[in-house]
């Protein structure tokens, strides 16, 4: 059995972690219901996005554009987001088991890394990290998100890459977080069938000016750059829930070990006295005989 003073040293100390993991649930969801009340303003502008463009896809026949013509080659940019920070259970591993179990090699990866958890992650898996937009989960903007699909675009456009996914956790509520791997670019003709079968029954004619391609040029970055926002968005709300949540658990965890350890104290310290006690009588016996 370990002494009082072991106990006593390590109840102390467990104490003091379960303080900082207090003060950390605290303070992710404070920043959660700030994410939450972002993520809800901004759905509206993406969920207008995507039906703007679904019309145009729909009413545009035999089209030839850059971002709906698959590339020749066979590389692939991933848009990884994960957190700056660990303590937030399984959510960062989620997101790197996401990119890790694409059907693609290693060498055709490119990975354009969202968060310090994921570079570090993937680097060490031997992943190719393209680029590092670590700093933006600090402080997540629009104007991030635009420099993120700005980039992904043109080293689209220039072949770089065939094909552009974004790699985020989807905040559904305060528990449930689900790692979600969407392709951004190209859209492929199964795409646009079935964006086309999903308004068919919208009847209006759409006339372009000045063309279609052009049209295109304008909606497909300003679509890209809502999607990664909105995934930016999610994300941060999703970690602050994560790192609420495996704090609760830590914090609570902390409370149960601190009263298990107050009662090996006790009978630390009952054992000692009965022993004391002992010495005493037996002493006593001695001198007495």
């Amino acid at each position: 059995m370990a002494s009082m003073r072991d106990i006593k040293r390590r109840k102390e100390s467990i104490q003091s972690t379960g303080q900082i993991t207090k003060a950390m649930k605290l303070v992710s969801t404070v920043k959660l219901q700030k994410a939450k009340e972002s993520a809800e303003n901004t759905k509206p502008y993406f969920d207008c996005m995507y039906e703007t463009l679904s019309q145009v896809l729909s009413k545009m026949d035999n089209v030839s554009h850059p971002y709906i013509t698959p590339s020749a080659t066979t590389k692939k940019g991933v848009i990884c987001i994960t957190s700056n920070k660990g303590l937030a259970g399984g959510y960062n591993s989620n997101i790197i088991k996401l990119v890790t179990g694409m059907d693609v090699l290693k060498e055709d990866l490119l990975i354009y890394a969202v968060g310090r958890k994921g570079k570090d992650g993937l680097a060490r898996k031997g992943y190719h990290i393209e680029q590092n937009y670590s700093e933006v989960m600090n402080n997540v903007l629009y104007s991030d998100a635009m420099a993120i699909g700005r980039q992904v675009i043109q080293d689209f456009t220039e072949g770089k890459i065939g094909e552009i996914y974004l790699a985020y956790t989807e905040f559904k509520n305060t528990v449930v977080h689900i790692p979600k791997l969407i392709k951004l670019l190209p859209f492929s003709e199964t795409d646009t069938e079935e964006i086309k079968e999903k308004t068919v029954a919208d009847l209006t004619v759409m006339e372009f000016e000045p063309d279609e391609e052009e049209a295109l040029n304008l909606i497909i970055p300003k679509y890209v750059n809502s999607l990664i926002y909105g995934g930016l968005v999610a994300s941060f709300a999703s970690e602050n829930g994560a790192r609420m949540q495996a704090m609760d658990s830590a914090t609570s965890n902390a409370e149960t070990m601190i009263e298990e350890l107050g009662l090996k104290y006790n009978r630390a310290r009952q054992a000692a006295i009965t022993q004391e006690i002992t010495e005493i009588v037996g002493g006593a016996a001695a001198i007495n005989g």
